[in-house]
């Protein structure tokens, strides 16, 4: 009988002992993916964490809040109600919508759960209260009222209760944007004969007007990072799209062209350094991008309808925007340059005013 060698024999040991291990290693990988494949087969259309937009909708007869995901799939009605929901907005963390309804027989705020439960009706005036706008924490809403005899703006928490005008003057006040830290908000006031680009703290104080010129200037958005304000002013003879910073201070004209680019539908990027802007400079409505200084311009979209309202995904990477090009409003979505166009709707009926949740 041969002598037992034990270097041989250990050698033998290991392979077998990592050959086990990685059969081991290879079921248990195996194993897991089957699980995560149960996983997904048992979540909602898109999956818990699929990109959402919210929209409006005539396809019922009426105008109504609808949901869907980012690839257009996974359309839901949450409003269902025979008269006209608008204008939805998202709480920033993204669970909630506010929203307009003439339900009661004139315009009222209401909020509900990101999937339609838990409606809660903020307003019951006789007057109109109109376009909500949440505070960054989503405790409050700000909005529209003219239940004073003119337009000013109100603040309101979340179930309906600590309500408070912000704004008191003869004149209008609308259009309330809050800075991404929730401290001030910009709003445009026609107190001075014409509109202008106001500022004042959370609770209504140090109202100061930013604009000060002859002219319109309309339509504040505040940049993500808080540091500026676009707007659009008619100074320049034609409706352009300034930028200034938060005090009011460095406005300056970033479209510079003969034709409108003011209509009103810019948006900020998510990292505050570039604008998507509607514009007829080539001959009808399209969609435009560029950095802030004005330079880079790129158009995005080269067709004979009109395009409009250019929001973008909050990772950047996509834009939303509405067009009639085959034949009523419809709901499309392309890549950052333009690239990759997709409708997203499709309907006899109009589809517009796609806002994109933030998370």
């Amino acid at each position: 009988m041969g002598s037992f060698n034990r270097t041989d024999f250990n050698g033998q040991l290991i392979r077998m002992l990592v050959f086990i291990g990685l059969l081991w290693v290879g079921s248990l990988t195996i194993f897991l993916g089957v699980l995560d494949a149960a996983k997904q087969s048992a979540q909602p259309s898109g999956g818990p964490h699929a990109r959402k937009i919210a929209f409006e909708s005539s396809r019922d007869g009426n105008w109504e809040i609808y949901i869907m995901n980012a690839d257009g799939s996974h359309q839901i009605n949450l409003t269902k109600n025979p008269n006209d929901d608008v204008w939805p907005i998202w709480s920033a963390n993204g669970k909630r919508l506010a929203f307009v309804s003439n339900r009661d027989g004139n315009k009222n705020i209401y909020t509900m759960d990101a999937d339609g439960a838990n409606l809660t009706q903020l307003t019951s005036d006789t007057s109109d209260d109109e376009d909500p706008f949440w505070t960054p924490d989503g405790k409050k809403l700000t909005f529209v009222s003219n239940r004073d005899g003119n337009f000013e703006i109100y603040i309101i928490g979340t179930d309906g209760t600590d309500l408070k005008r912000l704004t008191n003057h003869t004149a209008e006040d609308s259009r309330p944007f809050w800075s991404p830290d929730g401290t001030r908000i910009a709003f445009l006031s026609e107190r001075d004969g014409n509109s202008e680009i106001y500022l004042m703290d959370a609770d209504g104080s140090n109202q100061t007007n930013l604009t000060r010129s002859p002219a319109s200037d309309f339509n504040p958005k505040w940049s993500p990072d808080g540091a500026r304000i676009g707007f659009v002013s008619s100074r320049d003879g034609n409706n352009e799209i300034y930028v200034m910073n938060a005090d009011g201070s460095g406005q300056r004209n970033v479209t510079r062209h003969q034709e409108e680019d003011g209509r009103g539908a810019f948006f900020w990027s998510p990292d505050s350094q570039r604008l998507t802007v509607i514009s007829n400079r080539d001959g009808n409505w399209q969609v435009y991008v560029m950095k802030v200084d004005g330079s880079r311009v790129q158009r995005l979209t080269k067709n004979r309808a009109d395009e409009d309202i250019p929001t973008w995904s909050p990772d950047g990477r996509q834009i939303t925007f509405v067009s009639n090009r085959d034949g009523n409003l419809e709901i499309y979505v392309m890549d950052a340059d333009g690239s990759h166009q997709k409708r997203l709707t499709r309907t006899h009926a109009d589809n517009t005013w796609p806002f994109w949740a933030p998370r």
